[in-house]
């Protein structure tokens, strides 16, 4: 599957929260040129449980069907180890979700759409 974009948690919950941030992912999730990491559905599972929110089922069918769900194959998982290395050392509270949201889009040529403070000054994330 070919896509442009990869839509993170950060940018998926403005979204569905309908904030001013959530209108500027607008484009990215519609345009059809999307994918979505699998562990951002784990990510988001996990905040909707945490936070009580009861529309997961519901907002997770309509990532599947806006977005490529993309796995985590051997390619990404390596690339995240090695971009976790190195993001660690330069940026405050880096995780390997990140690693591997940014290894989702590198391996693909794609730009990371996010509001996550973590991305900032990376060349290939939008920040919205």
């Amino acid at each position: 599957m070919s896509y442009e974009y990869v839509i993170d948690s950060y940018a998926w919950i403005e979204y569905f929260r309908g904030t001013p941030s959530g209108g500027k992912v607008r484009p990215y999730v519609e345009g059809d040129r999307a994918a979505t990491s699998a562990l951002t559905l784990a990510e988001l599972r996990e905040k909707y449980l945490r936070e009580g929110w009861k529309s997961y089922e519901e907002d997770s069918e309509f990532i599947a069907a806006k977005t490529f769900v993309a796995p985590v194959d051997r390619q990404a998982a390596e690339l995240a180890g090695a971009l976790n290395h190195a993001r660690k050392k330069v940026v405050r509270d880096w995780g390997m979700a990140d690693s591997v949201v940014l290894a989702t889009a590198r391996v693909a040529s794609a730009r990371v759409v996010t509001g996550d403070k973590h991305f900032h000054g990376l060349s290939d994330a939008i920040m919205i």
